[in-house]
């Protein structure tokens, strides 16, 4: 090995950084299928089963066709940007200019982005949890400080205003509103949004900005309306819109995202864009369009049948002893409680004492692959998505009740209760 390697120095950017757990999890299951294991793990990661909309494959197929395959402008097509726009005046009742849109690789480039655009060494941004995997370690390469703000199963996992109030500081440069959630499934209602909103427009929080990741605002059961934080009073100009087209359009391979925010922002995001990946993809734009230009009745279906696949998961995992879950009103996740579980073993005799001792058990002997709670901020819970075939959603639920019923009161446990 040359020296270089043997004495290798990484930057602490890299060093205090966490690898995404969903994507490890992933990568554990593709390579025990590549070993010939048949593992189930159309649960553990947060991509629909559905292909894209009709309108978007044909697009992409006549984007081909034309051979528009070179370079766009860094920020996106004109035509892209004035779809985005179209798209959130039509359905998010916002107003914005092509020159507001920055269209990037995938949602996550823009969370990215506009993180490193506004925040520095001693800003602090608040993140409730559960969490996106994500969002601490993107607000630790800006320089600012991840604040964790707690949410509870009780309240269905929505942020408390009061909650939100007392933990705005002089400090706090942006606040992360994630809705629907990844990983609860939490839809917040118009009126939740603007208790946040009346604490924000306080003139003593007056400096803080809303990060609000939309990618799943079209994934929303029972009747629920998704309603976008800029269209708040008096947000807009204080709101950095996330959204994209890989989850309700299930356009993942596609990786196209998007950002909505004040001009001065959106220029400060190209201007980093411009030194990563310049444009996204120019075949991917041109199926965007079409994406955001269809009359979305294919999506709306698919809703529904993610409604009942909800249902269906809810009522599995109602029937196994202790383990709670709420209801959640939006995206394709349930995070239910496990932790009644914790404190036993494995029949082999390993500890199960947290959230990733059960998955890789259940992964191991089980093959089913679901994601620990603690990548989310929450040890006591598993994430399992539902945007998979009801087949495998019954297979997976069937066997982690099988496993955690399965397990045994440790020796040191019943020790302790002798």
């Amino acid at each position: 090995m040359p020296p270089a390697l043997e004495s290798l120095r990484l930057s602490p950017l890299v060093n205090n950084m966490d690898e995404s757990t969903t994507v490890a999890i992933f990568s554990k299951v593709s390579d025990m299928k590549s070993r010939g294991e048949k593992v189930n793990g159309a649960l553990c990661v947060g991509q629909p089963d559905f292909p894209p909309p009709p309108e978007a494959m044909r697009a992409t197929e006549d984007a081909v066709a034309k051979g528009m395959t070179s370079y766009t402008a860094v920020t996106g097509t004109l035509e892209l940007r004035k779809a985005v726009c179209e798209y959130l005046d039509k359905y998010k009742k916002t107003k914005y200019a092509p020159d507001e849109i920055l269209v990037t690789s995938g949602g996550k480039q823009a969370i990215y982005q506009v993180v490193l655009a506004l925040c520095q060494q001693g800003d602090e941004v608040i993140v409730p949890a559960p969490y996106w995997t994500s969002y601490p370690d993107i607000v630790k390469l800006s320089g600012a400080a991840p604040v964790i703000l707690e949410t509870t199963a009780e309240q269905g996992y929505a942020i408390d205003a009061d909650a939100l109030a007392k933990a705005i500081k002089p400090s706090t440069r942006m606040v992360i509103v994630c809705n629907p959630s990844n990983p609860t499934g939490c839809a917040m209602s118009r009126n939740q949004l603007e208790a946040l909103a009346a604490v924000l427009r306080k003139p003593e929080n007056e400096h803080v900005f809303v990060l609000s990741d939309e990618i799943y605002e079209r994934i929303c059961f029972d009747g629920l309306e998704h309603f976008s934080f800029a269209a708040l009073e008096g947000m807009r100009d204080r709101t950095l819109t996330i959204n994209g087209f890989s989850k309700a359009f299930s356009m993942t391979g596609y990786r196209l995202g998007y950002l909505a925010a004040p001009k001065p922002i959106v220029q400060a995001a190209s201007k980093l864009q411009s030194q990563i990946t310049s444009c996204a993809s120019s075949i991917g734009q041109h199926a965007g369009i079409a994406a955001l230009q269809s009359d979305m009745g294919y999506i709306a279906g698919k809703v529904v049948e993610l409604q009942e696949k909800r249902d269906l998961a809810l009522d599995l995992l109602a029937k196994i002893p202790g383990v709670t879950c709420p209801k959640p009103a939006g995206a394709f996740y349930l995070f239910p409680d496990v932790s009644s579980y914790y404190g036993r073993t494995t029949p082999g005799g390993e500890d199960v004492g947290d959230s990733t001792s059960l998955c890789l058990h259940l992964l191991a002997d089980y093959k089913v692959a679901l994601v620990p709670g603690d990548a989310f901020g929450n040890d006591k819970c598993l994430r399992l998505s539902y945007a998979a075939t009801k087949e495998n959603i019954v297979d997976a639920i069937t066997k982690l009740g099988s496993c955690l019923q399965g397990l045994q009161t440790s020796k040191k446990a019943r020790t302790s209760t002798d």
